[in-house]
C-alpha cells in the first residue's frame, strides 16, 4: 500500500523528511478535547484520547486534501460542585468535519490553519431532558520544522445552557533528526485553559474554571504517533494511527 501522505520528490533527507513529517504533525495538533485533523486524500484516520476522568475515540475520512468527515464518541467528568462533590459524567456522540482553511509552505517550515466542527447530542447529569443538541466548532493553528513545533488552538461546546469553552498552546522540540523509516522523539508542553458552564435546576448555574499544564514525550512513525503526559489528575495517553 502506497504511503497516505504525498510526499515529493526532495533533493536530499532533510526535505524528505520535512515532507513527510509535516503532515504526521498536523494530526497532533488536537489535543485531548478535539478531533485531529486528517491525512491525505482517500485515508481513513483513527484517533484516542484517554486520561482521569475523560475518554474519547474518533475516526473521520479525508474527502479531499482539505476535508474530511467523521464521528466522534466521548465520555467526561465535569467537575464537582454542590454538597455532595460528585462529578456529573457526560456522554458525547457527534459528527465531525475538518476543514484545512490555508496552509503556508515556508522556506524551512510549515504553517497551517484548521476549523474541525461537530454536530451531535450530550447527555449527562444537570441536563433538562437528559440529552440535549450539541455544537462544538474549534480553530487550529500550528508551525513547525523538523525540530521545532508551535500549536494552538480554541473550542467552544454547547448543549443548551450547558457549555465548556477551552483554549490551550503547545511548544516543543525532537531530540535529533532521524532517517526517514526511523522513529522521531518530541518533548513537549502544553498549557491548557477550561471554563464550564454547569445548569442547575432551579438556581444560578454553576461555573468552574482550571488552568492545567502538562509535559509530554511524543514518538511519530510514518503511519502512527504515540503521545504520553501527565496531568495534575493523571497520566493522558493519545493515539493516531492511519490504516
Amino acid at each position: 500500500m502506497p504511503s497516505p501522505f504525498p510526499l515529493p520528490r526532495p533533493r536530499h533527507l532533510a526535505a524528505r523528511w520535512r515532507a513527510l513529517v509535516g503532515p504526521c504533525l498536523l494530526a497532533l495538533v488536537a489535543g485531548p478535547a478535539l478531533a485531529l485533523p486528517i491525512a491525505s486524500q482517500g485515508y481513513w484516520m483513527v484517533m484516542g484520547d484517554f486520561e482521569e476522568g475523560s475518554r474519547k475515540l474518533s475516526a473521520n475520512y479525508a474527502l479531499t486534501g482539505h476535508d474530511a468527515i467523521g464521528a466522534a464518541v466521548a465520555r467526561f467528568d465535569s467537575p464537582a460542585h454542590g454538597g455532595t462533590g460528585m462529578r456529573s459524567a457526560r456522554e458525547l456522540a457527534a459528527l465531525t468535519y475538518t476543514r484545512l482553511i490555508h496552509r503556508w509552505n515556508l522556506p524551512d517550515a510549515q504553517a497551517n490553519l484548521w476549523f474541525i466542527g461537530q454536530a451531535g447530542s450530550l447527555r449527562g447529569q444537570g441536563l433538562a431532558g437528559g440529552t440535549r443538541t450539541l455544537l462544538s466548532p474549534a480553530v487550529l493553528a500550528d508551525w513547525e520544522t523538523t525540530r521545532l513545533y508551535v500549536g494552538g488552538g480554541v473550542e467552544a461546546k454547547r448543549a443548551g445552557d450547558w457549555r465548556r469553552d477551552s483554549a490551550y498552546a503547545r511548544v516543543g522540540f525532537s531530540l535529533y533528526e532521524v532517517e526517514y523509516e526511523q522513529v522521531q522523539p518530541w518533548i513537549l508542553l502544553e498549557a491548557r485553559r477550561e471554563r464550564e458552564r454547569i445548569p442547575r435546576v432551579g438556581a444560578m448555574a454553576h461555573e468552574v474554571a482550571k488552568t492545567e499544564w502538562m509535559p509530554m514525550v511524543r514518538l511519530i512513525d510514518r503511519r502512527w504517533f504515540l503521545e504520553l503526559g501527565a496531568r495534575r489528575d493523571g497520566a493522558h495517553l493519545s493515539f493516531m494511527w492511519v490504516p
